[in-house]
């Protein structure tokens, strides 16, 4: 598989989870802009068979190359950033929840879904944007997982996605920073993600960030129960040069954190 068919499909995947995110696009393509994707995001376990090596492999495979890790202790998650030798591909960052830092009960929960995976699934690429591999949850587990880690009930609700892309701010034109494209995106009645404030980061550590919050749609759970909750969400970056003139390709652990936040079902706003 090549990059071009790779990103293709990860977005009709991500954009089938959030419509925003389609939506904004097309306005900025609307005013003149060139929309660029800075980089694509993934959630996953420190579980077999879906741990982050198993995954890693694929992005790998794509010619990536390992750029730095990162730590997130209150979340819980360890992750990795990935960089292509050829600039115009994507920034790729790829996430996994310590397990072991939850409750006995989560961990069984997490365990449980897990074991229904097929293996032969993981070897295939497209594993990436396959969505849910195992029976739905319950919602009582939802709540048991929510309680603990946003983050692991998103996963087990929905499975593996590109939780999301993200505008490559440094080459929009009328909109050249990320206050600027937050506007534009609350002019779409969409809410922002303000946790840690709208701007996440500064020209000091190299990157400014920011997200709209996610996408809600109807999720099967067990029992034939449907329920709305947090989907995918859209990011904007601005990335400055640092002492070599060279634009920052890393990821800032502080703001990613607070990024994190755009898929919190406690921070949706009633707007959008």
């Amino acid at each position: 598989m090549n990059t071009q068919i790779f990103f293709q499909s990860l977005w009709e995947d991500y954009i089938g989870m959030a419509p925003r995110a389609a939506r904004l696009k097309s306005v900025f393509e609307t005013r003149g802009e060139q929309v660029l994707n800075d980089h694509v995001a993934f959630r996953t376990l420190d579980l077999d068979p879906i741990r982050l090596p198993s995954l890693q492999k694929h992005i790998l495979a794509l010619g990536y190359e390992p750029l730095a890790p990162y730590a997130f202790t209150e979340k819980k998650l360890n992750a990795w950033g990935y960089l292509h030798p050829d600039p115009a591909q994507p920034r790729i960052f790829l996430s996994a929840l310590d397990c072991t830092a939850l409750s006995a009960g989560a961990q069984k929960i997490l365990q449980g879904i897990c074991a229904q995976i097929d293996r032969s699934r993981v070897e295939d690429p497209e594993v990436l944007w396959a969505g849910r591999l195992w029976d739905p949850i319950s919602w009582e587990d939802y709540g048991t997982l929510l309680a603990e880690s946003e983050y692991a009930a998103w996963f087990a609700a929905l499975g593996l996605h590109a939780n999301h892309f993200t505008i490559a701010v440094n080459h929009l034109e009328k909109t050249p920073t990320v206050e600027g494209v937050l506007q534009v995106v609350e002019a779409q009645d969409i809410p922002v993600n303000e946790s840690g404030g709208r701007v996440k980061g500064s020209p000091q550590v190299l990157l400014e960030q920011g997200s709209s919050m996610a996408d809600r749609m109807p999720v099967e759970f067990a029992g034939g129960q449907t329920h709305e909750i947090p989907t995918c969400y859209y990011e904007f970056a601005f990335r400055y040069p640092d002492a070599d003139g060279n634009l920052y390709n890393g990821f800032v652990a502080a703001s990613a954190d607070k990024i994190f936040e755009s898929t919190d079902t406690h921070s949706v706003s009633s707007k959008g």
